[in-house]
């Protein structure tokens, strides 16, 4: 299954755990060249680069700080550098960055969650869109540009929660403006967008309130980062989803949003 994926080069931001190192081992797995990406070096950079060379490809980590936009460019540069070009871009840095309140949302938490979550996204996209075109045109294939969003970007999150919500909400409208851009680019862009996933998003989490959210979920349990990871790979197989653009792909057990 997705044999059109091996020697693919793919870029994964924000992926030294969670879902993305899940999804990075996965494309591994399927004979990719993986670049994983994430906030700084050290033992936790390294133990996940030994996992994804251990499933079985070639791979090599990025350090950068995505909340600058010098250090996106910086990182596609770097990638490309190393790989030839880029095939496929996973935009799935991001995280909670803090909860607060409307009345307590300040310019410095603003900027901080929206850097972590939008300008992130944004700005490694831009930067990629050469090489994706060239992939597209050397390849007779379309590229991928495929980006994690949320349940929250459909119901609001949960309280104090409302800014990472509407980055989410923000990113899930802004790749259909970019289908309308580049799609005679022959570059894809979809979203991946989870429900409640067993990470360390949920770490702040009691375990009364953890209990309450599974027995709401009609699967009746928390999603793993693993059951997330094959639907970046059908969105990135040119085979599986060439016709597919500006779609969000729900992973959530049932969990419905307004």
């Amino acid at each position: 299954m997705f044999n059109d994926l091996k020697d693919k080069r793919v870029l994964i931001t924000g992926s030294t755990a969670g879902i993305g190192l899940a999804a990075a081992k996965a494309f591994a797995a399927a004979g990719a060249k993986v670049g994983i990406n994430g906030n700084s070096s050290g033992e936790k950079a390294d133990k996940a680069l030994k996992e994804v060379t251990a499933a079985g490809s070639e791979a090599a980590f990025f350090q950068a700080n995505l909340t600058k936009t010098a250090e996106c460019e910086r990182l596609v540069n770097e990638f490309v550098s190393r790989f030839g070009g880029i095939d496929v871009l996973i935009n799935n840095a991001g995280g909670l960055g803090g909860r607060a309140g409307l009345e307590k949302i300040d310019d410095e938490f603003y900027d901080r969650v929206m850097d972590l979550n939008a300008r992130s996204a944004l700005m490694v996209t831009r930067f990629a869109l050469p090489h994706l075109r060239n992939s597209a045109a050397a390849s007779g294939q379309t590229a991928a540009v495929i980006s994690t969003g949320s349940i929250a970007g459909r119901e609001g999150g949960g309280m104090g929660a409302g800014i990472y919500a509407a980055s989410k909400a923000w990113l899930h409208n802004l790749q259909r403006n970019w289908v309308k851009e580049f799609s005679s680019a022959n570059i894809r862009f979809n979203i991946v967008s989870p429900g409640t996933i067993d990470t360390a998003f949920h770490d702040d989490k009691s375990d009364e309130l953890k209990e309450k959210i599974a027995a709401s979920i009609p699967m009746g349990r928390f999603g793993r980062e693993e059951e997330l990871a094959p639907s970046y790979l059908f969105l990135a197989s040119h085979a599986a989803s060439g016709y597919i653009t500006g779609q969000i792909l729900d992973v959530n057990g049932g969990q419905m949003a307004p």
